[in-house]
C-alpha cells in the first residue's frame, strides 16, 4: 500500500485535493493531491492545527464521499481518495485542557473532527516508570550496534579513565582557555579542522555519558522533595534528544569517536545555565511563561497572594477585578487570566443560584 506524509503548516487545499494547470497546447490538465496519490493507502498530515481553516475543509469530502471532486475551468471530474487519514495536531494553549473539548483546545471545526473514526488524547504526564523506559529507548536507539563494534573494551577503558578524573567545570575551564590562548588560530587551519571532524568523526554514546544525560532528564521531568512539580522547568523527549546532540558535537569537537562521561557532564551543564536564563525570573524562581509554555506566572503568583492577604474566602468577579486593577494587571483579557488560574487548580468557582462565586 501507498502512503504520503504532508506537514499541515505547508500544505494548501490544492495541495491535498486536486488542483488544474494549464498545459503546453493550452488544454488544462489535472493534479493529484496527497488525497488522491494516496488511493487505497494512508495519507499522514502532521501539525493539523497549523492548517488555516480555509485549507481544512478540502478534507472534507475527501474523508466523507472517499472522492475529490473538481468543478472549474470547464472541467468536471471527480477522482478516487480511498485512503485512510492520519492526522495528528497539538493543542493551541501548548498544553491540552481538560475542561475543554476536543475542538475547543485544537482550534478545529465539528464538521471536520467528525469525520475521524477514532480521537486519541495524548498527555504528556510525568510518570517516573514511562519517562525511565521512554529515555532508555531513547538511549538505546542512539547506542545500537555500538556492542558489536569490536570497540566495547575501549569503550570501558575510556569511561573508567573519565570517572577517575576530577572534572573542572566548565565555567571555570573557559577562562583559563581565554587566557591561556591569545592569538586566534588560523582561519584555514579551523576550517581544515571543522571539514575533517564532520566528514570522519561519527562519536557513538557511551554507558557512563547516557547515565548522565537520563539522570538529567529524570531530575528535571520528576523535582525533588522540596519542590513543586508546577515550579519545574518544562521538559519533553526533545529536550533529552537535544543533549544527545550536544554531546555527540562535543565529542565531535575533540575528535574522539565516542561520547564520554566529560562530554555528558559539560552539555548538562550549559543546559543548566540556558535554563536559568530562559526560564528565571529576577527572584530566582522559575517563571514557564518565558520560555514560551504560556501563561503568566508572575502575575499569577501576586494575584493570588493579594486574594490571600484580603482575608475572603469568597470572591465574586466584581472582587476579582478590584484586586487586578489595584495590582495594575492588564485589563484586555483579564476573564481569560482567570480562568487560566481556574483550570490550574488554584481556584475554584461554584454558582449560587445566578451568581458566580470564585473561592
Amino acid at each position: 500500500a501507498r502512503s504520503v506524509y504532508v506537514g499541515g503548516n505547508t500544505a494548501s487545499s490544492r495541495g491535498l485535493t486536486v488542483s488544474l494547470t494549464k498545459e503546453a497546447g493550452g488544454d488544462m490538465g489535472i493534479e493529484a493531491g496527497a488525497l488522491v496519490l494516496a488511493d487505497r493507502g494512508v495519507c499522514c498530515l502532521d501539525e493539523l492545527d497549523k492548517m488555516p481553516k480555509t485549507h481544512q475543509d478540502g478534507l472534507l469530502e475527501a474523508m466523507e464521499q472517499q472522492q475529490v471532486s473538481i468543478a472549474k475551468a470547464g472541467v468536471v471530474a471527480s477522482l478516487p481518495s480511498r485512503c485512510s487519514v492520519i492526522a495528528a495536531a497539538n493543542p493551541k494553549s501548548g498544553h491540552y485542557n481538560m475542561s475543554k473539548s476536543v475542538a475547543e483546545n485544537l482550534s478545529m471545526n465539528g464538521p471536520l473532527l467528525s469525520r475521524f473514526d477514532l480521537v486519541f488524547i495524548l498527555r504528556d504526564e510525568a510518570d517516573s516508570d514511562r519517562d525511565r523506559m521512554i529515555s532508555g529507548s531513547i538511549m538505546g536507539r542512539v547506542r545500537k550496534g555500538d556492542s558489536q563494534s569490536g570497540n566495547h573494551q575501549v569503550k570501558q577503558q575510556l569511561d573508567g579513565r573519565m570517572a577517575n578524573a576530577n572534572l573542572v567545570p566548565m565555567q571555570h575551564r573557559l577562562p583559563w582557555v581565554n587566557n591561556f590562548q591569545k592569538q586566534p588560530l588560523p582561519m584555514q587551519q579551523v576550517k581544515d579542522y571543522i571539514a575533517y571532524a564532520r566528514e570522519y568523526c561519527r562519536p557513538k554514546m557511551t554507558d557512563a555519558a547516557a547515565e548522565v544525560l537520563s539522570d538529567y532528564f529524570m531530575k528535571l521531568r520528576h523535582p525533588g522533595m522540596n519542590e513543586s512539580k508546577k515550579d519545574n522547568v518544562p521538559i519533553t523527549t526533545r529536550q533529552l534528544e537535544a543533549l544527545i546532540r550536544l554531546s555527540q558535537a562535543r565529542a565531535k569537537a575533540c575528535l574522539r569517536p565516542y561520547v564520554l562521561k566529560e562530554d555528558a557532564e559539560d552539555v548538562v551543564e550549559l543546559m543548566i545555565e540556558s535554563c536559568k536564563q530562559v526560564h528565571m525570573d529576577e527572584s530566582g524562581r522559575v517563571d514557564k511563561a518565558r520560555g514560551g509554555v504560556g501563561g503568566k506566572s508572575k502575575q499569577r503568583r501576586a494575584f493570588l497572594q493579594a486574594m490571600r492577604d484580603s482575608g475572603q474566602y469568597e470572591f465574586l468577579y466584581s472582587d476579582l477585578q478590584r484586586i487586578a486593577d489595584r495590582l495594575s494587571l492588564p485589563v484586555g483579557g483579564f476573564k481569560d487570566f482567570v480562568e487560566d488560574i481556574r483550570e490550574a487548580g488554584e481556584i475554584q468557582r461554584t454558582y449560587n443560584g445566578s451568581t458566580t462565586i470564585y473561592k
